[in-house]
């Protein structure tokens, strides 16, 4: 291919942050979050029937429990990178 004349140079996005402690911590709270609130929207809409709970307050259980499943999920997933982060 013939040179076009345009000086191209590498970027490596972050690369300086990549193995940084607060980014993986970051990460496993974002995905242990994203995996409980999956999770209990499962479990909220099973146990929401279940229970026949009526009407609208199945939606407010579903949100409960999903903001829960999520909340308990992201801080073990976010404990847990934490202490592998010190290794």
């Amino acid at each position: 291919m013939a040179a076009t004349g345009v000086d191209v140079q590498k970027v490596t996005p972050a690369a300086p942050f990549e193995n940084s402690c607060l980014n993986r911590i970051t990460a496993g709270v974002a995905m242990g979050s994203a995996v409980g609130g999956a999770i209990g929207v499962c479990y909220g809409t099973y146990e929401a029937f279940a229970n026949k709970i009526p009407g609208m307050l199945k939606v407010r259980h579903i949100g409960q429990t999903t903001m829960g499943s999520a909340a308990v999920f992201g801080l073990f997933l976010g404990a847990g990178s934490l202490i592998h982060c010190g290794k």
